[in-house]
């Protein structure tokens, strides 16, 4: 995966995303629309609404920060694993991805060939017909990834990257679908996506980003 992509993948990225949640009565919550700015690897940000408004999220390496009217709420350990998976693998040396990947608790020494939605993919996690470990799928074509399933406390979560489309020397994903034993929960749908934008400085920068507002 990072081989194919290595030398074309986008290095920044930014969209909009439609938030279209379930509510556990099965109901739709009220749709929200967040704005995103992400660089490959390492970053992304997500402003919890079409524009700034003070409230927000950056992801920048293995440490999460949590933005509540403008100013730093909390930071925590732990980065994203699906910004790894799905972004930050293309561009990022390999060992660090695999680093990750095993702190996850993803066995990368089992692996075998499958279909998902159908077209040829690759399930590095777990044998076939174990659906409850840890496991990441790859499209075996494209070399993208499709498919996270992991262990949640006493449930099993599900994220799906669908309808694939090329994008500036890679790929997006513009329908990412989440998924909790079995029901959907959330889905999101990105739009007004820009490849390689040109990002305001300290948009991304966790010792300046409360300070700089997304244009």
């Amino acid at each position: 995966m990072h081989d194919r992509y290595a030398a074309t993948w986008y290095e920044t990225l930014r969209f909009r995303q439609k938030v279209l949640r379930t509510q556990p009565d099965g109901s739709p919550a009220p749709e929200q629309v967040w704005l995103e700015h992400m660089r490959v690897p390492g970053a992304l940000r997500i402003d919890m609404a079409a524009d700034y408004n003070g409230n927000a999220v950056l992801y920048a390496g293995d440490s999460t920060y949590v933005l509540r009217s403008g100013q730093i709420a909390r930071r925590a350990k732990g980065g994203n694993i699906l910004l790894v998976l799905g972004f930050d693998l293309y561009r990022q040396p390999v060992a660090q991805t695999l680093e990750r990947l095993q702190a996850e608790g993803i066995d990368l020494t089992v692996m075998h060939a499958a279909t998902w939605q159908g077209r040829s993919a690759y399930v590095i996690g777990a044998p076939p017909g174990d659906s409850t470990r840890a496991q990441f799928w790859v499209d075996a074509e494209r070399l993208v990834f499709v498919r996270l399933i992991q262990p949640a406390g006493q449930a099993l979560s599900e994220t799906r990257f669908d309808e694939y489309r090329p994008l500036a020397g890679g790929w997006i994903s513009p329908l990412v679908v989440f998924r909790r034993d079995g029901r959907e929960i959330q889905r999101e749908v990105y739009y007004d996506i820009e490849a390689n934008p040109v990002l305001p400085e300290g948009l991304l920068d966790p010792a300046r980003w409360h300070e700089v507002r997304p244009r």
